[in-house]
């Protein structure tokens, strides 16, 4: 099999041609959502926030998208099967005003409500109108390195009525989630009381922050 079809001299470009699938492995953590616990508030479309979490290379495709329904807020529950370190954000939508012009993110907040969204967010954002889905966002790695949910808040756009998201692409590292050994038990059908002393039994709560 030849490679290219063309010679490697100066200026062919090479690089470029490798850089999508490059990206592509960077912007990998949408495999690590679990999509069918995800959730997207004042979604038009039951179903249609989970769309835009979706490969580098399909980015660009504009059948796949969520708008927003009675205003231009969306709100992303974003739940990791693991443990994610954010590095980057890239949001994409449409060339007019229903492009998204704030995000907020808030880490490690489980089934958020439009309500929450009045507390300090980790990390906000200023965007920029971005339809290809170019534009990176850097997160405040040291504040985004133990995340097992994130929460995007799409506060407003650039003045339309609604808001439109084709693409949200998250950059970073997972690791799987660490899980207890599962002891099993063996009950006796019928136990003499007298067999088992309880007296050293102390009980263990486990918290997973």
């Amino acid at each position: 099999m030849s490679g290219h079809g063309h010679g490697h001299g100066p200026g062919c470009g090479c690089e470029a041609d490798h850089e999508p699938a490059e990206r592509g492995l960077e912007f990998g953590l949408y495999r690590r959502i679990d999509l069918q616990k995800l959730q997207c508030l004042n979604e038009s479309r039951e179903g249609d926030g989970r769309l835009v979490f979706k490969p580098w290379e399909e980015r660009a495709d504009r059948e796949k998208f969520v708008e927003s329904d009675t205003d231009e807020e969306l709100l992303f529950n974003i739940p990791f099967t693991g443990s994610v370190k954010l590095k980057g954000v890239v949001i994409s939508g449409e060339d007019d005003d229903s492009h998204p012009s704030e995000m907020r993110l808030y880490k490690n907040v489980p089934h958020m409500s439009f309500d929450d969204t009045g507390r300090e967010p980790d990390q906000a954002f200023r965007l920029n109108r971005d339809t290809k889905g170019d534009l990176e966002y850097p997160t405040k790695i040291a504040r985004f390195s133990n995340v097992q949910h994130l929460s995007i808040h799409i506060s407003r756009n650039f003045g339309a009525d609604s808001s439109r998201v084709y693409y949200i692409g998250l950059r970073g590292e997972f690791s799987e989630a660490h899980r207890h050994e599962v002891t099993i038990c063996t009950y006796e059908a019928s136990a003499n009381p007298a067999d088992h002393r309880v007296d050293n039994i102390t009980p263990q709560t486990h918290f997973i922050s």
